[in-house]
């Protein structure tokens, strides 16, 4: 199959007849893969079994893990749900469109190819002038998973969909680098307390702000159970995952104590270790000792001789003695971490290292996200210390 690519020249304000092509393909049964303001999304029409099984296909994907069936307005939803909540309501007064997935009783509309399934179905309304012209255009609502190959970190350009997509798929539009860089967040609706089946840019205290009690689903933080169907993209799965072995270094809830405790043993041997290693005293101790944490296992893989690659920060990158060292951002914008992420893990691949230890990060507000995507993309092999 060849792909054809076509390069949206504004992409605040997208011309129908740029974009002409790509919705006839998903109102046929094609497959185009487009920006959103998350990630890049790989559409098919949500209402036709066969394209949703090329979805699949083409992913390589399980056929038991959902589709987000994408809408451009509030009119569009109706027809795919069997009833719409009040707290569906009002998330979506706030938050639609934005980058926010509510899991609803579906309607007998969407057919159980793509909602791996089963009987609820997950829409979201996306921001992104480009993404919301093309399902507008297309007529159809369109189930759109992040557009690479399954298990592979998703991408957040339309180079990146080319690696993974070239030759499997109808179409590529280009509308530039995404704005935020991690998959939406997931809530399901379809019961009596909101669920948080995937943390993302509408955050945890966001919702809570707003509904008051809501429950986590396990998944957000652990892997889950063997034989439990999945209710919504990105749970059961091992996912956004780089080729080498991803390891997250993270700091024991013990540890932090100490180095939060002036008196204690370890915050004096640590401070004294700043002061006599000239370093930075202005990076707080608790990512100082983070960081040498980090550069003694990474430095023990490469005696073995492996490649070694590091993901830190702009605040402690120069504290790393491994020559492959990457910063995903500041810790100061927990947006620019989640925004760089996925990139910088495609790079570790383009290096071909064999593996990678990551710094971890807070768990709170959008940094819950970013830990969500690194814990699933280590595979959950996290070294405490």
């Amino acid at each position: 199959m060849e792909t054809k690519g076509i390069i949206i020249k504004d992409a605040k304000h997208p011309r129908d007849e740029e974009l002409s092509e790509a919705a006839r393909i998903l109102r046929t049964g094609g497959l185009v893969a487009f920006p959103t303001e998350t990630v890049y999304g790989l559409g098919g029409n949500a209402l036709d079994k066969r394209a949703s099984e090329k979805i699949y296909a083409a992913k390589g994907r399980p056929s038991d893990n959902p589709l987000i069936a994408h809408i451009s307005c509030m009119e569009e939803l109706g027809p795919l749900v069997e009833k719409i909540p009040k707290a569906a309501e009002l998330l979506a007064k706030l938050y639609w469109p934005g980058p926010l997935t509510m899991v609803f009783p579906k309607s007998a509309q969407i057919p159980y190819s793509t909602t791996g399934g089963l009987d609820t179905v997950a829409v979201r309304m996306p921001s992104d002038p480009v993404a919301r012209r093309l399902i507008h255009l297309a007529g159809v609502p369109v189930a759109a998973p992040s557009a690479n190959t399954s298990g592979r970190p998703s991408p957040t350009t339309a180079e990146h969909v080319r690696q993974d997509m070239d030759g499997r798929i109808d179409m590529i539009v280009d509308g530039g680098p995404v704005g935020i860089g991690v998959e939406s967040t997931i809530v399901d609706v379809s019961g009596a307390v909101p669920i948080l089946l995937r943390p993302g840019a509408i955050t945890q205290e966001m919702l809570e702000e707003q509904l008051g009690k809501i429950l986590i689903d396990p998944a957000v933080f652990g892997p889950v159970e063997k034989g439990i169907r999945p209710r919504a993209p990105g749970m059961k799965y091992r996912h956004y995952a780089p080729r080498g072995e991803l390891v997250l270094i993270q700091l024991k809830e013990e540890t932090r104590a100490q180095l939060r405790t002036q008196e204690s043993p370890l915050f004096r041997q640590v401070y004294q270790s700043m002061v006599d290693s000239g370093r930075n005293l202005g990076l707080d101790i608790e990512s100082y000792y983070m960081a040498s944490q980090v550069n003694q296992a990474a430095e023990a893989k490469e005696r073995t001789g492996a490649s070694v690659g590091i993901i830190c920060t702009d605040e402690t990158i120069e504290e790393y003695h491994i020559v492959v060292k990457r910063s995903i951002g500041t810790r100061e914008s927990e947006a620019s971490l989640a925004h760089n992420l996925y990139g910088v893990l495609r790079e570790f691949d383009e290096l071909e290292v064999d593996y990678i230890y990551s710094e971890s990060f807070s768990q709170t507000h959008l940094g819950q996200a970013v830990m969500n995507r690194l814990s699933k993309a280590a595979g959950y092999h996290v070294l405490l210390v």
